[in-house]
């Protein structure tokens, strides 16, 4: 088996450092980014400004300290001498002794040499290596060596000597002075210059933060503002702009007169769907008693009929009853339209939702003989505030949507419960299900399962806008192995009681049997969306 490579761990660490860099930078705030721009570059600029400060300062610091080492050793020069005895041994003075002690304080270092790098004096010294010329470093030491003259003591007597200068240098004189002064005064220079770096890149880093703050402020009111517009869907709103005649100023003039342009075109879009949803009502409506006039004369004619002309009846017939629900549904649809645009809720009243959905089942008793049709509803309740009929039509098209689509023999479950204050019906069958591309859109309208499927497409679409109409929702559920549930939830009117609520769905059912419809079954969908 291959084992994997050793730098693999490395390797996904890395990954993981810059997906988590890229990430993190995406989230960061403009106005850092471009305060931490500012910062950056005043950091470089300053980085290289100290460095050429600091090689600059401690190069004279440096010259400096040199030249105070040569100016004492020429002092030295001047004034010490070497004394040559007749025997040619090299002997300091006596009075340049004390020059020596003299020049030696703060901790500088003076020795005299021979020709033979021999101490001569004095003999405690350091050691500060050969004499050389020029300057050099000798452990803590700055060391510079300059030639000295000698003195040739020449008897003439054993009790008067006399004493000649020699013309050739004779013996050297070394002048040390520790480096530690100088290495503090550049490590204080350092500092300085690495202080001023830090402080000009925070107030570089703040001053570019607050800039950029103030440049991004009429920005973020353009963002609030457009913020506003998405959340209300209102184009119809004026913009700040600020005073500056800048880029940011020509942003918020376009973006308002894209808003303008927005607004017009939706007014002219709302004014088309008003006209639209008005044609629809009023050509649905005017519809109706044609249709009724139809189904009845079909109905009065067909039993007269006999062999090819019934059965042309009859097709005729189930035809103008497509067409009556097909009108119903689009009424119903085109109202809801109506009264979602003008921000209306339907005519509200206490409904009790048990009976409602009793009165479904009742109805669809005949389509139901072949399926196993089972019902859980409570003796009262719950009470829902809401119009009885779309109520009832919605209840309606969910049945009459689980009782058509499925083969017989189908389990069917109709299910009413009260659930966190809300009423929740239930209608689920174990039938082949929904397709997943048409269960994504099945509360669309005029979305079938096929070309094949009975109906129109909009059985769930009105069911969906009568929910959202009384504040509630509708949702569909795929079940294991096979089968969908359908969840209408409505907020549920506790402070009504069922009794109320019954007595006026007696009173409403009473009513409805004396006026004229045009179909209890009016505007029903028979097709699974």
């Amino acid at each position: 088996m291959a084992k994997a490579p050793a730098h693999a761990p490395s390797s996904g660490l890395t990954q993981a450092v810059v997906k988590w860099f890229v990430r993190a930078r995406l989230r960061v705030p403009v106005r850092l980014k471009l305060a931490i721009v500012s910062a950056a570059l005043t950091c470089l600029i300053l980085c290289l400004f100290a460095v050429v400060v600091g090689a600059f300062a401690g190069g004279r610091v440096r010259a400096g300290f040199d030249d105070e080492l040569r100016a004492t050793a020429a002092d030295l020069q001047e004034q010490l001498r070497v004394d040559r005895a007749l025997d040619g041994s090299l002997q300091v003075r006596a009075q340049d002794l004390s020059v020596i002690r003299a020049a030696a304080s703060g901790g500088a270092v003076i020795r005299i040499l021979d020709y033979h790098q021999r101490v001569i004096a004095p003999l405690d010294a350091p050691h500060l290596g050969p004499a050389r010329e020029g300057i050099v470093d000798v452990g803590p030491y700055r060391v510079v060596a300059r030639p000295l003259l000698g003195v040739q003591s020449v008897r003439t007597n054993p009790f008067d000597p006399l004493s000649t200068p020699v013309a050739t240098p004779t013996a050297y004189v070394q002048y040390a002075r520790p480096r530690a002064a100088v290495d503090r005064t550049i490590d204080r220079i350092n500092v300085f210059l690495a202080l001023g770096v830090l402080g000009g890149t925070g107030l570089a880093f703040l001053g570019g933060f607050l800039v950029a703050s103030r440049a991004m402020r009429p920005i973020a009111r353009l963002t609030a503002a457009a913020r506003h517009v998405a959340d209300t869907r209102d184009p119809r709103v004026s913009l700040p702009k600020p005073e500056a005649h800048d880029e940011v100023h020509e942003l918020a003039t376009t973006l308002e007169r894209m808003l303008r342009e927005l607004a017009a075109a939706r007014s002219e879009v709302e004014a088309a769907l008003t006209v639209q949803r008005r044609f629809l009502a009023d050509a649905s409506h005017e519809l109706r008693t044609p249709l009724t006039s139809v189904l009845a004369n079909l109905e009065l004619l067909e039993p007269d009929l006999a062999g090819e002309q019934r059965e042309i009846a009859r097709a005729a017939l189930r035809s103008a009853n497509r067409m009556r629900r097909l009108v119903g549904d689009l009424l119903a649809l085109a109202r809801a339209d109506a009264r979602a645009a003008d921000g209306r809720a339907p005519e509200r009243r206490p409904v009790d939702l048990a009976s409602v959905v009793r009165e479904a089942v009742a109805e669809l008793a005949p389509l139901a003989e072949r399926h196993d049709l089972h019902t859980d509803l409570p003796d009262n309740g719950p009470v829902v505030s809401g119009d009885r009929d779309e109520l009832l039509r919605a209840v309606l098209n969910l049945v009459e949507n689980a009782l058509v689509h499925t083969p017989a023999g189908t389990h069917v479950e109709v299910a009413l419960r009260l659930e966190d204050g809300d009423a929740m019906l239930t209608v689920a069958d174990d039938g082949p299900g929904i397709p997943p591309a048409v269960a994504a859109r099945a509360f669309e309208r005029f979305v079938r399962g096929g070309a094949r499927t009975p109906g129109n497409g909009l059985g769930l679409a009105i069911v969906r806008a009568v929910a959202e109409g009384h504040g509630g929702s509708v949702r569909l559920e795929p079940l294991r192995p096979s089968g969908v549930r359908f969840e209408l939830r409505l907020p549920a009117q506790l402070a009504a009681t069922a009794a109320d609520a019954q007595a006026r769905d007696l009173a409403a059912a009473g009513s409805a049997q004396t006026s004229t419809t045009t179909g209890s079954t009016s505007g029903r969908r028979r097709s699974r969306s």
